[in-house]
């Protein structure tokens, strides 16, 4: 936590130095060609954190997927800085090692996470997906406000979001031999969003130039509801194409 509000401090202290660098007065730069509204999107990896060593993840890249459309307000004094915010769509696929069977259907007070014998049948990938819809607001630093396709930026702010849909996906069961019983195409889909925490907060940060940007975030609420699992937390890492 300490390092996520470290990289959030060091972004908007990156920005202030570029400030540093104009002379421009800062209320009267041209604005009349910049968009007011604009699309933004994330793909990176996710990783749990705090995971006891009863819940493997592998067996692929853990990853997100988000997209959002978002209103940008510049600052009537400062037009080097911008309040954003919006609404969209937040998905999270986290991979499951082979050889640890997780039941988000199952009637157990907890998420079972069930490590399999030598001998057993497994899926050969296994993930677990959850989707919010989510809230995002960012505080915005441009070093070019008038022109943000040829501009450093650097932002900071948070993500409230409310659980759609959450469910595990498998795909190809084969034998302890590695032999493929249904075929390769053969996929097995549980639905319940019984374990997975109802609301999302994230606290993010980005850096960038142009259309591009690193981003991070840090999810404070667990990915399992209070009581019903491990306390795990997300972490998310990626790169956010968006024109402002």
């Amino acid at each position: 936590m300490k390092k996520i509000i470290l990289f959030l401090v060091s972004i908007m202290f990156f920005g202030t130095l570029l400030q540093a660098q104009t002379s421009k007065d800062l209320s009267k730069i041209d604005l009349t060609g910049r968009a007011a509204d604009h699309l933004m999107f994330q793909i990176g990896s996710d990783s749990w954190t705090g995971k006891p060593d009863s819940v493997k993840t592998g067996g692929g890249m853990s990853r997100h997927f988000n997209i959002y459309f978002m209103l940008d307000k510049p600052f009537k004094k400062n037009q080097h800085y911008s309040v954003a915010y919006g609404a969209g769509i937040g998905t999270s696929n986290i991979f499951i090692d082979p050889h640890t069977k997780v039941d988000v259907k199952s009637a157990a007070a907890t998420l079972p996470f069930t490590h399999l014998d030598s001998n057993a049948n497994y899926f050969a990938k296994q993930k677990v997906v959850s989707i919010y819809f989510q809230l995002p607001v960012e505080l915005r630093y441009y070093s070019n406000p008038a022109n943000p396709s040829k501009s450093w930026k650097v932002a900071a702010g948070v993500k409230l979001g409310t659980l759609l849909k959450a469910y595990s996906k498998s795909k190809n069961y084969e034998t302890a031999a590695g032999a493929s019983i249904y075929g390769k195409g053969y996929v097995e889909k549980q639905i319940s969003k019984r374990f997975i925490n109802a609301t999302d907060i994230a606290i993010t940060g980005r850096v960038g130039y142009g259309l591009v940007s690193l981003d991070a975030a840090y999810h404070v609420t667990p990915v399992l509801r209070d009581g019903f699992g491990p306390v795990m937390n997300k972490f998310s890492i990626g790169f956010t194409i968006s024109g402002l």
